[in-house]
Protein backbone atom coordinates (compact mmCIF):
# COMPACT_ATOMS: atom_id res chain seq x y z
CA UNK A 1 0.00 0.00 0.00
CA UNK A 2 2.60 2.17 0.96
CA UNK A 3 4.48 1.49 -2.73
CA UNK A 4 1.21 2.31 -4.09
CA UNK A 5 1.16 5.78 -2.22
CA UNK A 6 4.68 6.63 -3.24
CA UNK A 7 3.59 5.71 -7.10
CA UNK A 8 0.88 7.59 -7.27
CA UNK A 9 2.84 10.71 -5.56
CA UNK A 10 5.65 10.41 -8.22
CA UNK A 11 3.17 10.08 -11.19
CA UNK A 12 1.52 13.25 -9.46
CA UNK A 13 4.47 15.43 -9.41
CA UNK A 14 5.91 14.20 -13.09
CA UNK A 15 2.22 15.62 -13.84
CA UNK A 16 3.18 18.78 -12.55
CA UNK A 17 5.92 19.30 -13.30
CA UNK A 18 4.89 18.54 -17.21
CA UNK A 19 2.31 21.14 -16.99
CA UNK A 20 4.80 23.80 -15.09
CA UNK A 21 7.04 23.19 -18.43
CA UNK A 22 4.44 23.34 -20.87
CA UNK A 23 3.23 26.46 -19.36
CA UNK A 24 6.69 27.86 -19.27
CA UNK A 25 7.39 26.90 -22.91
CA UNK A 26 3.89 28.87 -24.22
CA UNK A 27 4.98 31.50 -22.24
CA UNK A 28 8.57 31.66 -23.80
CA UNK A 29 7.03 31.21 -26.85
CA UNK A 30 4.40 34.28 -26.20
CA UNK A 31 7.34 36.50 -25.51
CA UNK A 32 9.37 35.59 -28.24
CA UNK A 33 6.23 35.94 -30.54
CA UNK A 34 5.48 39.38 -28.97
CA UNK A 35 9.40 40.77 -29.49
CA UNK A 36 8.79 39.51 -33.09
CA UNK A 37 5.26 41.29 -33.43
CA UNK A 38 7.21 44.53 -31.97
CA UNK A 39 10.12 43.56 -34.17
CA UNK A 40 8.03 43.40 -36.99
CA UNK A 41 6.23 47.06 -36.09
CA UNK A 42 9.27 48.92 -35.65
CA UNK A 43 9.97 51.19 -38.42
CA UNK A 44 12.97 52.63 -39.16
CA UNK A 45 14.91 54.31 -41.90
CA UNK A 46 14.64 57.84 -43.37
CA UNK A 47 12.45 59.79 -45.63
CA UNK A 48 14.07 62.71 -47.53
CA UNK A 49 11.52 65.85 -48.32
CA UNK A 50 12.36 68.92 -50.14
CA UNK A 51 10.41 71.38 -52.03
CA UNK A 52 7.52 74.19 -51.56
CA UNK A 53 7.64 76.63 -48.68
CA UNK A 54 4.20 76.81 -48.84
CA UNK A 55 3.43 73.20 -48.50
CA UNK A 56 6.23 73.04 -45.82
CA UNK A 57 4.29 73.60 -42.59
CA UNK A 58 1.77 70.79 -43.18
CA UNK A 59 4.05 68.18 -44.11
CA UNK A 60 6.80 69.15 -40.98
CA UNK A 61 3.35 68.52 -38.51
CA UNK A 62 2.68 65.62 -40.34
CA UNK A 63 6.58 64.50 -39.71
CA UNK A 64 6.54 65.74 -36.39
CA UNK A 65 3.80 63.62 -35.17
CA UNK A 66 4.29 60.49 -37.22
CA UNK A 67 7.69 60.72 -35.49
CA UNK A 68 5.76 60.54 -32.27
CA UNK A 69 4.85 57.15 -33.37
CA UNK A 70 7.93 55.97 -35.25
CA UNK A 71 10.52 57.87 -33.36
CA UNK A 72 13.43 55.73 -35.24
CA UNK A 73 12.23 57.30 -39.18
CA UNK A 74 13.70 60.29 -39.46
CA UNK A 75 11.88 62.97 -42.00
CA UNK A 76 14.56 65.96 -42.70
CA UNK A 77 12.00 68.87 -44.54
CA UNK A 78 13.88 71.48 -46.84
CA UNK A 79 12.63 74.53 -47.99
CA UNK A 80 14.09 75.32 -51.62
CA UNK A 81 11.14 76.23 -53.35
CA UNK A 82 9.24 74.06 -55.82
CA UNK A 83 11.18 74.36 -58.57
CA UNK A 84 14.58 73.73 -56.44
CA UNK A 85 12.43 70.49 -54.79
CA UNK A 86 11.93 69.17 -58.28
CA UNK A 87 15.40 69.37 -59.12
CA UNK A 88 16.22 67.11 -56.18
CA UNK A 89 13.04 64.72 -57.14
CA UNK A 90 13.68 64.24 -60.48
CA UNK A 91 16.95 62.56 -60.51
CA UNK A 92 16.15 60.82 -57.58
CA UNK A 93 17.74 62.47 -54.05
CA UNK A 94 14.01 62.84 -52.28
CA UNK A 95 11.30 60.97 -52.12
CA UNK A 96 8.86 63.57 -51.94
CA UNK A 97 8.70 67.06 -53.60
CA UNK A 98 6.00 69.39 -51.98
CA UNK A 99 4.74 71.37 -54.60
CA UNK A 100 2.82 74.45 -54.71
CA UNK A 101 1.84 74.15 -58.56
CA UNK A 102 1.66 71.44 -60.62
CA UNK A 103 4.89 69.41 -62.22
CA UNK A 104 6.26 71.21 -65.15
CA UNK A 105 6.69 69.24 -68.56
CA UNK A 106 10.26 69.80 -68.54
CA UNK A 107 10.34 68.12 -64.84
CA UNK A 108 8.42 65.44 -65.57
CA UNK A 109 10.09 64.81 -68.61
CA UNK A 110 13.60 64.76 -66.65
CA UNK A 111 12.08 62.23 -63.98
CA UNK A 112 11.75 59.94 -66.92
CA UNK A 113 14.99 60.38 -68.34
CA UNK A 114 16.54 59.02 -64.65
CA UNK A 115 13.81 56.57 -64.07
CA UNK A 116 11.97 58.25 -61.58
CA UNK A 117 8.06 56.95 -61.70
CA UNK A 118 5.99 59.30 -59.69
CA UNK A 119 2.42 60.03 -57.98
CA UNK A 120 0.86 63.55 -57.84
CA UNK A 121 -1.36 64.19 -54.62
CA UNK A 122 -3.51 66.97 -54.04
CA UNK A 123 -2.96 67.38 -50.36
CA UNK A 124 -5.06 71.04 -49.42
CA UNK A 125 -5.64 74.19 -50.76
CA UNK A 126 -4.35 77.82 -50.58
CA UNK A 127 -5.28 81.09 -51.26
CA UNK A 128 -1.97 83.47 -52.02
CA UNK A 129 -2.41 86.30 -49.98
CA UNK A 130 -1.54 90.18 -50.71
CA UNK A 131 -0.57 91.79 -47.71
CA UNK A 132 0.67 95.50 -46.81
CA UNK A 133 2.00 96.99 -43.63
CA UNK A 134 -0.33 97.47 -41.17
CA UNK A 135 0.63 101.45 -41.23
CA UNK A 136 -0.83 101.23 -44.76
CA UNK A 137 -4.19 103.50 -44.23
CA UNK A 138 -4.78 103.75 -48.11
CA UNK A 139 -5.65 100.32 -49.11
CA UNK A 140 -8.10 97.75 -48.70
CA UNK A 141 -8.46 95.77 -52.21
CA UNK A 142 -6.75 95.64 -55.31
CA UNK A 143 -8.16 94.67 -58.79
CA UNK A 144 -5.97 92.00 -60.56
CA UNK A 145 -5.52 95.04 -63.32
CA UNK A 146 -3.60 96.85 -60.81
CA UNK A 147 -1.89 93.86 -59.56
CA UNK A 148 -0.70 93.39 -62.91
CA UNK A 149 0.82 96.87 -63.08
CA UNK A 150 2.62 96.62 -60.59
CA UNK A 151 4.54 93.54 -61.07
CA UNK A 152 4.55 93.51 -64.67
CA UNK A 153 7.88 92.84 -66.09
CA UNK A 154 7.84 96.28 -67.59
CA UNK A 155 6.59 97.70 -64.91
CA UNK A 156 8.13 100.72 -63.56
CA UNK A 157 5.97 101.82 -60.75
CA UNK A 158 7.85 103.04 -57.51
CA UNK A 159 5.35 105.07 -55.49
CA UNK A 160 1.72 104.32 -54.67
CA UNK A 161 0.94 107.58 -56.12
CA UNK A 162 1.55 105.76 -59.62
CA UNK A 163 -1.01 102.79 -58.70
CA UNK A 164 -4.61 105.00 -58.39
CA UNK A 165 -5.55 108.50 -58.38
CA UNK A 166 -5.59 109.35 -54.61
CA UNK A 167 -3.44 107.18 -53.47
CA UNK A 168 -0.47 108.92 -51.34
CA UNK A 169 3.00 110.04 -52.44
CA UNK A 170 4.91 107.19 -50.27
CA UNK A 171 7.55 105.23 -52.08
CA UNK A 172 6.29 101.39 -52.82
CA UNK A 173 8.52 98.66 -51.76
CA UNK A 174 7.89 95.01 -53.02
CA UNK A 175 8.29 91.69 -51.53
CA UNK A 176 7.70 88.26 -52.89
CA UNK A 177 8.84 85.14 -53.57
CA UNK A 178 12.16 83.80 -55.57
CA UNK A 179 12.01 82.29 -59.22
CA UNK A 180 12.05 78.88 -58.00
CA UNK A 181 9.06 79.05 -56.45
CA UNK A 182 6.30 77.51 -56.93
CA UNK A 183 3.94 80.49 -55.78
CA UNK A 184 6.32 82.67 -58.04
CA UNK A 185 4.87 80.83 -61.01
CA UNK A 186 1.45 80.74 -59.92
CA UNK A 187 0.97 84.54 -59.62
CA UNK A 188 2.92 85.77 -62.44
CA UNK A 189 0.89 83.25 -64.84
CA UNK A 190 -2.03 84.13 -63.24
CA UNK A 191 -1.73 88.05 -62.67
CA UNK A 192 0.51 88.71 -65.73
CA UNK A 193 -0.58 86.05 -68.19
CA UNK A 194 2.74 84.02 -68.11
CA UNK A 195 4.71 81.61 -65.47
CA UNK A 196 7.70 83.73 -64.49
CA UNK A 197 7.20 87.27 -65.87
CA UNK A 198 8.15 89.68 -63.55
CA UNK A 199 9.58 92.34 -62.98
CA UNK A 200 12.86 91.81 -61.27
CA UNK A 201 13.68 95.00 -58.72
CA UNK A 202 11.96 93.41 -55.51
CA UNK A 203 13.07 91.26 -52.75
CA UNK A 204 12.73 87.37 -53.40
CA UNK A 205 13.39 84.62 -50.99
CA UNK A 206 12.16 81.76 -51.02
CA UNK A 207 11.59 81.42 -47.59
CA UNK A 208 8.21 82.97 -46.54
CA UNK A 209 9.15 84.30 -42.82
CA UNK A 210 11.90 86.19 -44.63
CA UNK A 211 9.19 88.07 -46.93
CA UNK A 212 6.80 88.44 -43.54
CA UNK A 213 9.62 90.53 -42.19
CA UNK A 214 10.21 92.83 -44.89
CA UNK A 215 6.52 93.49 -44.77
CA UNK A 216 6.17 94.03 -41.78
CA UNK A 217 9.11 96.65 -41.25
CA UNK A 218 8.54 98.50 -44.09
CA UNK A 219 5.75 101.13 -44.55
CA UNK A 220 5.30 101.28 -48.23
CA UNK A 221 5.71 97.69 -48.46
CA UNK A 222 3.45 95.10 -50.65
CA UNK A 223 3.82 91.34 -51.00
CA UNK A 224 2.75 88.27 -51.50
CA UNK A 225 2.65 84.55 -50.28
CA UNK A 226 0.88 81.54 -49.23
CA UNK A 227 -2.66 82.13 -46.92
CA UNK A 228 -0.86 79.72 -44.25
CA UNK A 229 1.84 82.45 -43.70
CA UNK A 230 -0.50 85.53 -43.59
CA UNK A 231 -2.23 83.60 -40.69
CA UNK A 232 0.60 83.64 -37.91
CA UNK A 233 1.29 87.01 -38.34
CA UNK A 234 -1.96 88.54 -38.81
CA UNK A 235 -1.17 91.07 -36.00
CA UNK A 236 1.98 92.03 -37.94
CA UNK A 237 0.54 92.23 -41.91
CA UNK A 238 -2.58 94.04 -43.81
CA UNK A 239 -4.21 91.62 -45.61
CA UNK A 240 -5.56 93.06 -49.26
CA UNK A 241 -8.44 91.98 -50.37
CA UNK A 242 -8.90 91.23 -54.79
CA UNK A 243 -11.32 92.26 -57.08
CA UNK A 244 -10.79 89.60 -59.84
CA UNK A 245 -14.03 91.09 -61.59
CA UNK A 246 -16.71 90.26 -59.12
CA UNK A 247 -15.93 92.41 -56.33
CA UNK A 248 -13.09 92.52 -53.83
CA UNK A 249 -13.05 88.94 -51.88
CA UNK A 250 -10.58 88.21 -48.95
CA UNK A 251 -9.14 84.98 -48.97
CA UNK A 252 -10.21 82.77 -45.78
CA UNK A 253 -11.56 79.07 -45.49
CA UNK A 254 -14.85 79.21 -47.33
CA UNK A 255 -13.50 81.76 -50.55
CA UNK A 256 -10.79 79.46 -51.11
CA UNK A 257 -12.91 76.68 -50.69
CA UNK A 258 -15.30 77.20 -53.22
CA UNK A 259 -13.05 78.86 -55.60
CA UNK A 260 -14.59 82.76 -55.27
CA UNK A 261 -11.73 84.09 -54.28
CA UNK A 262 -10.12 84.37 -58.03
CA UNK A 263 -7.67 84.10 -59.35
CA UNK A 264 -5.47 83.32 -56.44
CA UNK A 265 -7.06 80.19 -55.01
CA UNK A 266 -5.12 77.06 -55.91
CA UNK A 267 -4.34 73.67 -54.94
CA UNK A 268 -1.27 72.02 -52.65
CA UNK A 269 0.74 68.65 -53.97
CA UNK A 270 3.22 66.46 -52.81
CA UNK A 271 4.37 64.16 -55.30
CA UNK A 272 6.08 60.81 -54.28
CA UNK A 273 8.56 58.25 -55.86
CA UNK A 274 6.60 55.40 -56.41
CA UNK A 275 9.75 53.04 -56.34
CA UNK A 276 10.27 54.21 -52.57
CA UNK A 277 5.98 52.35 -51.96
CA UNK A 278 8.04 49.27 -51.20
CA UNK A 279 9.77 50.85 -48.56
CA UNK A 280 7.25 49.56 -45.37
CA UNK A 281 8.06 53.28 -43.26
CA UNK A 282 7.49 54.96 -46.86
CA UNK A 283 4.43 53.59 -47.05
CA UNK A 284 3.33 54.06 -43.89
CA UNK A 285 3.93 57.53 -43.77
CA UNK A 286 2.31 58.79 -47.13
CA UNK A 287 -0.96 56.78 -46.08
CA UNK A 288 -0.67 58.34 -42.54
CA UNK A 289 -0.04 61.87 -44.31
CA UNK A 290 -3.00 61.25 -46.52
CA UNK A 291 -5.45 60.01 -43.68
CA UNK A 292 -4.58 63.21 -41.64
CA UNK A 293 -3.89 66.15 -44.28
CA UNK A 294 -7.10 67.49 -43.55
CA UNK A 295 -6.90 67.96 -40.21
CA UNK A 296 -3.13 69.46 -40.19
CA UNK A 297 -3.66 71.61 -43.50
CA UNK A 298 -6.33 73.58 -41.48
CA UNK A 299 -4.31 73.70 -38.44
CA UNK A 300 -1.50 75.52 -39.96
CA UNK A 301 -3.95 77.89 -41.67
CA UNK A 302 -4.92 75.84 -45.23
CA UNK A 303 -8.08 74.34 -46.82
CA UNK A 304 -8.41 70.99 -46.39
CA UNK A 305 -10.05 68.73 -49.60
CA UNK A 306 -13.05 67.00 -49.21
CA UNK A 307 -13.72 63.83 -47.85
CA UNK A 308 -13.97 61.52 -51.21
CA UNK A 309 -10.85 63.92 -52.88
CA UNK A 310 -8.68 62.19 -50.00
CA UNK A 311 -9.85 58.87 -50.67
CA UNK A 312 -9.14 59.14 -54.33
CA UNK A 313 -5.92 60.23 -53.58
CA UNK A 314 -4.92 57.01 -51.55
CA UNK A 315 -6.37 55.03 -54.17
CA UNK A 316 -3.48 56.29 -56.35
CA UNK A 317 -0.66 54.81 -54.06
CA UNK A 318 -2.54 51.28 -53.91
Amino acid sequence: MLRIDIFNRTIMTLVILMIISIACSSEVETDILEKDIEKGDALTGTIEIDGSSTVFPITVAVAEEFRKIYPDVQIPVGISGTGGGMKRFTVGETSISNASRPIKDKEADAASENGIEFIELAIAYDGLSVVVNTANDWLDCLTTEELNKIWAPDSKLSNWSEVRDGFPDQAMRLYGPGTDSGTFDYFTDEINGEEGASRADYTPSEDDNVLVQGVSGDKGSLGYFGYAYYLPNADKLKLVEIDGGTGCISPDSITINNGSYAPLSRPLFIYVNKSDLSRPEFRTFVDYYLTNAAQYAEEVGYVALPDDMYADEKAKTK
